[in-house]
């Protein structure tokens, strides 16, 4: 299993990051994958998810109306449209299954200054 994340980057308030992820190893098939973030000092939380198997999705309080979670099946690659970003966005972010995987990405590191 490999989970590989990329698009993070040094932002301003307000500008706007789109991440992805790609998944190999297994299937994706009825599944529900997700983006998790770790914020200095903080545990890793889960902030949005979609289902592959009819497409819904889930979006944390703290990002809904900011952030859109997008899942290429054929491609095996999850996305996640940042807009609007704030600083207490500012955290590495994960993709992984929910339940997740014992296998973690490296993750990809996303600074917002105000």
């Amino acid at each position: 299993v490999s989970l590989v994340e990329s698009g993070g980057g040094e932002v301003q308030s307000g500008e706007s990051l789109r991440l992805s992820c790609v998944i190999s190893g297994v299937t994706l098939e009825n599944s529900v994958i997700a983006w998790f973030r770790r914020a200095p000092g903080q545990e890793a939380g889960g902030i949005s998810c979609i289902s592959t198997a009819d497409g819904s999705t889930y979006y944390a309080d703290s990002v809904k109306g900011r952030l859109a979670i997008s899942v290429n099946d054929a491609e095996k690659k999850l996305y996640l449209q940042m807009n609007n970003l704030k600083p207490e966005d500012t955290a590495v972010y994960y993709c992984n299954l929910r339940p997740p995987l014992n296998s973690w990405g490296q993750g990809t590191q996303v600074t917002v200054t105000s």
